[in-house]
């Protein structure tokens, strides 16, 4: 992998570290010849969607042989923030479909709203059925997240917690192009993971939008791309995406914020927009 593009020379010790790691770990699957196991060469592929348009949604509904409903255009479906009111149509469609559905949770979500919309989409109390996907921004993901944990301790209905950095943190530059900030995303998402361990909750999973291109459509990273360098590459018609290095950035992060070994606060590193 080629690190060059990294100028904090601390970070690219530390991804040289994990990828040192790594290949260790293949050339181990090669040496006892585990990488000719069938298990490895299958790719599971599940497919997501926000469900927003219910007449599109409604149409791709079927009935199974034992009366229950399917949404059979995608495996897992979420409901935005905007559209997760209580007696809304998303969420009367959404409890009748037996797929494993998300809500998107941001900062305008009441405690007692949290508290009703689980119980109502998570009846039968089923693991795995209901995904909180938290989309607070970095200024208010430490006081909403403890929140809504809270609110939920003494709720007996399972639910999957994941954080979404991206959304919370999309702004707009002055020439009136939508970008992220990299730095307000990184600090959700570890804050996320400090806040769920400090409850004793636990944070399941990660939502990003990225694309493996070298785009320009956020600012920061390793790269320290800047606002002035978003017209260089920026191929989005809706939301500003990590490019290729900004998600390797972020991946790293993760599996630094996992590890049981030598920790790195990268949230201190030189991934502002403005080196």
């Amino acid at each position: 992998m080629n690190l060059n593009h990294i100028k904090d020379s601390v970070i690219r010790k530390e991804y040289e570290r994990v990828i040192d790691r790594i290949d260790d770990g293949l050339q181990f699957f090669q040496a006892i010849h585990a990488d000719q196991s069938e298990s490895l060469k299958a790719v599971e592929f599940f497919t997501s969607h926000e469900g927003l348009l219910l007449n599109y949604e409604e149409a791709l509904t079927e009935e199974s042989r034992k009366s229950e409903f399917y949404n059979v255009g995608a495996h897992y479906l979420w409901i935005g923030d905007r559209t997760r009111q209580i007696n809304s149509a998303h969420i009367e469609y959404f409890r009748g479909i037996q797929n494993p559905i998300g809500v998107k949770v941001g900062p305008s979500m009441k405690d007692a709203d949290l508290v009703e919309l689980v119980k109502k989409l998570n009846p039968n109390k089923v693991p795995g059925r209901l995904t909180l996907i938290t989309r607070y921004g970095s200024k208010n993901v430490a006081t909403l997240l403890k929140q809504h944990i809270v609110a939920l301790k003494n709720v007996d209905v399972p639910v999957l917690w994941v954080c979404d950095p991206c959304h919370g943190n999309t702004e707009t530059t002055s020439e009136g192009r939508k970008t992220r900030n990299f730095r307000n995303m990184m600090d959700e998402l570890m804050i996320s993971f400090d806040v769920h361990r400090e409850l004793g909750s636990h944070l399941g999973g990660v939502h990003l939008e990225l694309t493996g291109d070298d785009v320009t459509e956020c600012v920061g990273g390793s790269e320290a791309l800047q606002e002035h360098s978003l017209g260089i590459n920026y191929e989005t018609f809706c939301d500003p995406r990590l490019n290729y290095t900004q998600g390797i950035d972020m991946a790293f992060a993760i599996a630094d914020k996992l590890s049981a070994g030598k920790k790195i606060d990268l949230r201190s590193r030189s991934f502002d927009a403005t080196q």
